[in-house]
């Protein structure tokens, strides 16, 4: 490409600035290294003028959506409270760039806005782990992946944080090769840089210290029956181990019972579909394998301090 390389941000209210950094930044430096302007960008707000991002900080931008200038790739960025923003002015300017030849792309939360339009329907797609569980559920047509970003669809998606300074590593390396950005990256003092297929979280033995397959197989069990809960008499034969095993297990490494345990994993998702959905708390109470909404009312009370309806009353 002879001419600079134009990438628009449409900036979401509560966007995610560590993700907004970590997209700028690389480009800016990619342009210092290389003594020419290799990219350029645009931000742009519903409203024009700025957008506040999640942490308070107030960003000026160049224009609105609606007069957004051509651009190579656009890319929507959001944060928290993404299903209070979805905006069909927003969808709209993606539809109307994708006509005119640009690439699309979604960052951090950004992936559910694009999903709530159908348009990362048989797709692979990442988003930031915290938004897996509404995901999921809201949208089973997308194939949600755990890896920071995908890149080989029609729409890129990334995880957001330092996720969006791995893909646009990743873009700057596609168009002009891998010394610059791994000049970029040192520049960054940034020396981990991960492929796409790198997944986000830290993995269950590194934060643990854990290294007993038992216990790494028995969590991977709770974690995908959370709808239908199995007792961990049967995920203990399951494994090939005994009951009381099982239990000493979860006692030395994480000082719970198996049971508090898998009971911990179904608040949390509990918690995450209140918060990132539009379910009603006895959806929600089914989702998450509880049979009874008073039940599961209760027991939210005790680990929250507060009923799942207030929790949503919050929101609202």
């Amino acid at each position: 490409m002879d001419r600079p390389e134009r990438f628009a941000f449409l900036l979401v209210p509560e966007f995610t600035h560590i993700a907004f950094s970590c997209a700028i930044e690389p480009l800016r430096i990619a342009n210092l290294i290389a003594g020419k302007t290799l990219y350029e960008w645009v931000l742009a707000s519903k409203e024009g003028g700025s957008a506040t991002a999640s942490n308070g900080i107030v960003t000026l931008v160049d224009c609105t959506f609606r007069d957004l200038p051509a651009c190579d790739r656009v890319f929507a960025l959001s944060g928290i409270h993404v299903h209070k923003h979805v905006d069909a002015e927003l969808l709209n300017t993606m539809r109307r760039e994708r006509a005119r030849g640009a690439k699309l792309g979604a960052l951090c939360s950004a992936a559910y806005l694009l999903a709530k339009a159908g348009m990362l329907e048989g797709m692979r797609a990442a988003i930031h782990w915290d938004f897996h569980d509404g995901f999921m559920e809201d949208f089973p047509g997308v194939n949600l992946v755990s890896s920071v970003f995908v890149a080989d669809e029609a729409i890129t998606t990334a995880s957001g944080g330092t996720a969006t300074a791995d893909l646009m590593l990743h873009l700057i390396e596609e168009t002009h090769g891998a010394d610059l950005a791994i000049a970029v990256a040192d520049q960054m003092v940034y020396n981990a840089v991960r492929e796409g297929s790198a997944e986000q979280r830290v993995s269950l033995q590194s934060r643990h210290g854990m290294r007993n397959p038992h216990l790494v197989k028995a969590i991977q069990i709770m974690t995908d029956c959370i709808e239908r809960p199995k007792s961990p008499s049967f995920i203990a034969e399951e494994i090939g181990i005994s009951a009381r095993q099982l239990e000493r297990l979860f006692g030395r490494h994480l000082n719970c019972s198996p049971k508090k345990y898998l009971m911990d994993l179904r608040l949390q998702r509990a918690r995450n579909l209140l918060v990132q959905t539009d379910q009603s708390v006895t959806e929600v109470a089914l989702a998450c394998g509880f049979e009874s909404p008073g039940h599961f009312a209760r027991v939210y009370r005790t680990k929250f301090g507060i009923t799942p309806t207030a929790q949503q009353a919050k929101l609202s």
